[in-house]
């Protein structure tokens, strides 16, 4: 059956929402941890913990809803339903992710954390799966869906270096200097997007064919993987670099308020971080796809890596510098905030590639269940890098009562080798895979 190429409206609809995923997923994944350890004042390890369980359990509930949405059938079709289900259920329970009752404390509050985390986990996955899921339904083989894909991953990123650059700016802002009341102000402005983004999906981005979706077992996804070694590179590639970003990611917000500290923290932090997400952003649309044309994507890969790691020890040497102008920090965050941009694009790019390669080498093209992998390990890395930024926070001694004492050399020694040589070594074991 010949269909028509994709319209820019459908790959700007698609897009889209892309964005709007990647507002609350970043959102959840850069600021739980700290919202609920250094704001509601819960233990650490205990956040971490929490965190860590919730990716093990995503691990069987992506296959679940998996299956909940291949039997759907609707007039609607059978993704788009579960994108505005998800959509919307995803909103609220986002919203009170970061407006936990103030009363609450000790048990009562540890209990409500895990509780809504594992209902935004299961919400979520509610739109993730049928959102990556549906590409087959709109679009030819080939290079169109490979390019969507790439786009739509692009699009994802954009997402998340928004929330980079905008949340610290506006949490204050809305709260009046209350980051428990600007947090949940703010979580309602990005569910609100997130809701109008995936409903501009929903009207816009049609199903043109009944798709047959194989939905993966836990076993059959790995039974995948191991027959397929160059999926298996790039999928525990993923989790290492994941691992790395999101570390630097929890920690950096610590490192603006208790390390470098002063009355003017926030506006540090703000800067770096507008500064770091627009880099991503350019890298994302514009370093990468110049930089392809004159090289190959692994060369573009190296030279990420190249830029990440010389990132990560110039950053270090700064930071056991007595260095008086924060502006200097920026050096360094052109470097890693450019190279993770790019290895965004080109993880997907290598486990696009990986299809066509387990095709040619087992007869079999298992799109959905490699790509369903990618959603998982980028999950299980957030919780990954979120249970060892705890484990620093809890072995340094860092937290809001930080702020009323001045932070023991230590613990700042600390902060800074765990938010750069971490990285560093996540990013040596991936290149070396």
């Amino acid at each position: 059956m010949n269909r028509m190429k994709l319209t820019k409206k459908e790959k700007v609809s698609y897009g889209l929402g892309a964005v709007g995923k990647d507002l609350v997923y970043m959102l959840s994944a850069s600021y739980m941890l700290y919202y609920y350890q250094d704001v509601m004042g819960v233990n650490a390890i205990v956040m971490g913990v929490i965190l860590m369980i919730a990716r093990i359990f995503d691990a069987f509930n992506d296959p679940i809803m998996g299956v909940i949405v291949a039997k759907t059938r609707t007039k609607w079709g059978k993704f788009r339903p579960w994108l505005l289900i998800g959509a919307i259920t995803d909103a609220i329970v986002l919203y009170f992710m970061f407006s936990a009752p103030p009363s609450l404390n000790g048990g009562g509050l540890i209990a409500y954390a895990a509780t809504i985390y594992i209902l935004w986990c299961i919400t979520y996955t509610m739109i993730d799966i049928p959102y990556w899921s549906m590409i087959p339904a709109f679009t030819e083989g080939g290079k169109e869906r490979e390019s969507l894909t790439t786009l739509a991953r692009s699009c994802a990123g954009v997402g998340a270096a928004l929330i980079t650059i905008l949340t610290m700016i506006l949490v204050p802002l809305l709260g009046n200097g209350d980051e428990r009341v600007g947090f949940s102000r703010f979580a309602l402005l990005i569910a609100i997007l997130f809701v109008v983004f995936t409903v501009i999906t929903c009207i816009n981005v049609k199903e043109k064919s009944t798709v047959n979706m194989v939905t993966p077992t836990i076993k059959e996804m790995f039974k995948a993987l191991v027959s397929n070694d160059q999926a298996m590179t790039v999928v525990i590639a993923i989790v290492f670099i994941n691992c790395s970003l999101y570390v630097t990611s929890n920690l950096l917000i610590y490192f603006f308020k208790y390390d470098i500290g002063g009355s003017n923290w926030n506006a540090n932090y703000t800067l770096f971080n507008a500064f770091g997400g627009g880099i991503q952003i350019i890298s994302m649309m514009i370093l990468y796809p110049l930089l392809r044309k004159f090289i190959s994507s692994i060369q573009v890969f190296y030279v990420s890596f190249a830029m990440a790691v010389g990132g990560y020890l110039l950053l270090l040497a700064i930071m056991f510098t007595d260095f008086s102008n924060v502006y200097v920090l920026l050096i360094p965050g052109l470097f890693i905030f450019a190279a993770f941009g790019m290895l965004t694009v080109l993880t997907t790019v290598f486990l696009a590639n990986t299809v066509d390669y387990g095709e040619l080498k087992n007869n079999r093209r298992d799109e959905s269940i490699i790509f369903s992998m990618q959603t998982f390990v980028v999950q299980l890395a957030s919780g990954v890098s979120a249970f060892i930024a705890s484990i620093c926070l809890t072995v340094f001694n860092i937290s809001e009562e930080t702020q009323m004492v001045e932070m023991a050399t230590t613990s700042k020694a600390g902060l800074r080798i765990t938010m750069t040589i971490i990285p560093i070594i996540g990013l040596l074991i991936a290149v070396f895979i």
